[in-house]
């Protein structure tokens, strides 16, 4: 095994979730690390920093009148085949199953020549929700089992996908990661109005109509604002529920933020309410910041948040739990500031960049190593 420099390919999507955000700053790491790295996305991708061992290759698709639906997945199995021909990528690495898993394996028939590895990281949603369903079932369980190596971001998730899709290979789990020299304690208020924040795709499954229904509740006993991070299709709903709520007035939206760190770090607290949670970066994030968090106790969030001591899990669906723990978070400063001080050093004693960038290289060069199939 070598520990030469690599040609690794990243498709994601280019999205605020976690599995967008988690592969670029993945490959800004490995970049800085030396080696050669190509996002594909059908967009520009957020946090991408600007260095030379970083391209980005937009995935162009043709919106022909035939095609109700355009075939992105073919556009991207096109782009790949461009890149492990034309630059010969050592390493494609697939960021959610679907497509790109598939994509992947499709573009290395195209090539028998190139000696390209795949590795397959998943994320959630694309195991547990998309990935399950009949339709895709099938399709998403051969671009798994065609992985060089399959990566999951917690036990949980790791659990999952043997379970949903009978897998008995070994799958390896690669939490996600936080820069916390970026990701680092702000000044706080110590006194109301208290500032609380919401950070996600705002897609259904991340339950941002919890989050109104409890800032509306919390409300009653706490002068707090609440800041709205990213956008999504539950979007409108929010602010229309938080019209019929009478909080309208009191909710900042920002959108997407570049460097949400900035804004991490002068809150008081997060709410986080998800109904499926894979591993949960934008409670990591917020840890490191020195943010309490306050989420549904699903999926793998405690494996990232320890209820009791970096935050409170309530059980699924209880927006009173959520809107009750938050007000006695903000009411209490002794508590507040126990929660900030363990997050902030759990985030850095267990899921600094380092070492789970390490756990990666260390994972390619042992692929890289494999023998080639006859």
């Amino acid at each position: 095994m070598t520990d030469r420099s690599l040609r690794i390919g990243i498709a994601c999507y280019p999205s605020y979730g976690g599995s967008g955000i988690l592969a670029t700053e993945l490959g800004i790491a490995l970049a800085e690390r030396g080696h050669d790295v190509h996002f594909l996305a059908y967009a520009d991708l957020p946090r991408v920093r600007g260095t030379s061992r970083v391209q980005v290759h937009k995935v162009d698709v043709s919106a022909y009148p035939l095609f109700k639906y355009p075939p992105y997945d073919l556009a991207l199995t096109s782009k790949l085949l461009e890149l492990i021909q034309g630059i010969q990528l050592d390493i494609v690495h697939a960021h959610y199953a679907i497509p790109h898993a598939l994509c992947a394996y499709l573009a290395r028939q195209m090539a028998p020549e190139s000696k390209v590895k795949i590795v397959t990281t998943l994320h959630g949603t694309d195991i547990t929700v998309v990935g399950s369903d009949e339709a895709y079932r099938a399709v998403t369980r051969f671009g798994i089992l065609h992985s060089d190596r399959i990566i999951a971001v917690s036990e949980f998730l790791a659990q999952e996908t043997h379970r949903l899709f009978e897998i008995d290979r070994e799958i390896l789990v690669v939490p996600n990661f936080v820069d916390t020299t970026r990701f680092k304690p702000g000044e706080k208020s110590v006194a109301a109005p208290f500032s609380i924040a919401h950070l996600s795709n705002f897609r259904e499954v991340k339950r941002p109509l919890d989050v109104i229904q409890a800032f509306a509740i919390l409300r009653r006993h706490v002068d707090a604002r609440l800041t709205l991070i990213g956008e999504g299709p539950q979007l409108e709903a929010c602010l229309d529920l938080a019209k019929r709520l009478l909080v309208s007035n009191l909710i900042d939206v920002l959108g997407p933020v570049q460097d949400v760190e900035t804004v991490l770090a002068h809150t008081d607290l997060l709410l986080q309410p998800s109904g499926s949670e894979a591993f949960g970066l934008a409670a990591l994030e917020a840890s490191a910041c020195g943010v309490p968090v306050i989420g549904y106790k699903v999926g793998g969030l405690p494996e990232v948040i320890v209820d009791g001591e970096t935050g409170f899990l309530v059980p699924f669906r209880d927006v009173r739990a959520l809107a009750a723990q938050a007000v006695r978070v903000l009411t209490e400063p002794n508590l507040r500031r126990h929660l900030a001080r363990e997050g902030r050093r759990r985030a850095v004693e267990c899921f600094g960049v380092s070492h789970c960038v390490d756990l990666h290289e260390q994972i390619y060069h042992q692929m890289m190593a494999d023998p080639v199939a006859p």
